[in-house]
């Protein structure tokens, strides 16, 4: 069983930065691709940023292309995502996943292992 906890969330001004972590117990989370995956209210899930589990290769969803960035740590068991430039478009609970094939996806229904969500609200 793998369980994540995502934090960093708040309030910020369009245009500033968030960096949200995202803590996964297991001893295998350098094994494991992970994502972040976010939700607005009305709107379907929507990929945002995905990591391999070497951390080699990264990938992001065209609105967020240029913008944030997705990191690894595995000493610490914990993914980031920084997000500058940020947009009232990017307001959403932002939930991270785990893989534990490793391979990092844009498609949700790879991942086994979810987290709670974080909100994250920008304002105009």
């Amino acid at each position: 069983q793998v369980q994540l906890v995502e934090s960093g969330g708040g309030l910020v001004q369009a245009g500033g930065s968030l960096r949200l972590s995202c803590a996964a117990s297991g001893r295998t989370f350098s094994s494991y691709g992970m994502g972040w995956f976010r939700q607005a209210p009305g709107k379907e899930r929507e990929f945002v940023a995905a990591i391999r589990w070497s951390g080699g290769s990264t990938y992001f969803g065209d609105s967020v292309k240029g913008r944030f960035t997705i990191s690894r740590d595995n000493a610490k068991s914990t993914v980031y995502l920084q997000m500058n430039s940020l947009k009232p478009e990017d307001t959403a609970v932002y939930y991270c996943a785990a893989d534990v094939q490793g391979r990092g996806s844009y498609d949700y229904s790879a991942y086994e292992y979810w987290g709670q969500g974080t909100q994250v609200t920008v304002s105009s």
